[in-house]
């Protein structure tokens, strides 16, 4: 008997009409192919459909629907406050920057942006503008956008905001990292946890943009600290 399909999110009519506006609006260009381009692109729902069943994969704690609305929802917090080039392109990229998720694989950015390239080239999203958002997804590689890199430094931002969040909500999150990873040992997951938070610790800065620097910077580092001390205890 075949397992029962897991249950929808509670957000998935909103999301899909989301994702449907996003791809429409990102298909347009000033070139005068865009009318035909629009007329003759394939219908935005299964590409969304195909992204939110992704994103709902039963080997994902953290990396679910709940995070994609989170960066999303951070992405439009951010964008009126910085004069990035493409937000079209940023929006894209949260789509698709974890819609392949294995937590044992260490080549999910790559595989996302493959997706990424192959999917939108399909529905008809410019060149230029799949380029800038397969670009973006591998940024999240190291969240490491260099100087200038406005489109970047937004994703990378919405992406980490998490590390700011209430005390409740970031133990929530590293709880649901270590679920994620639930077949690493504790001994090892412990020790690598620690090493990837004493990186981020010994960053001159976590967030890139002004806003999100002055709103979450000390948060966030407050947050990793102490889950620091407890794993190093």
């Amino acid at each position: 008997m075949p397992a029962p399909a897991p249950a929808r999110h509670p957000a998935h009519d909103a999301l899909l009409a989301r994702w449907t506006d996003l791809l429409i609006s990102a298909r347009e260009s000033s070139a005068p192919e865009t009318a035909a381009r629009e007329t003759s692109a394939p219908a935005p729902g299964p590409y969304g459909e195909d992204l939110l069943s992704r994103w709902a994969e039963p080997q994902r704690r953290y990396h679910t629907t709940d995070h994609l609305i989170a960066v999303l929802d951070r992405v439009d917090e951010l964008l009126p406050h910085v004069q990035a080039p493409d937000p079209a392109a940023i929006r894209l990229a949260a789509w698709f920057h974890d819609a392949v998720y294995l937590p044992d694989r260490s080549t999910n950015e790559e595989r996302s942006a493959r997706l990424a390239e192959r999917a939108l080239t399909e529905a008809g999203v410019p060149a230029a503008r799949t380029a800038e958002t397969v670009r973006l997804v591998l940024v999240t590689l190291d969240h490491d956008p260099a100087e200038g890199d406005t489109n970047g430094e937004v994703l990378c931002d919405a992406d980490l905001a998490v590390l700011a969040g209430s005390p409740e909500e970031y133990g929530a999150y590293a709880a649901a990292v270590r679920e994620e990873y639930g077949f690493v040992p504790d001994d090892a997951f412990r020790e690598g946890r620690a090493n990837v938070l004493r990186h981020l610790l010994g960053l001159p800065h976590l967030f890139h943009t002004p806003v999100a620097h002055t709103r979450w910077e000390a948060a966030a580092r407050h947050n990793m600290a102490t889950e620091l001390e407890l794993l190093t205890a």
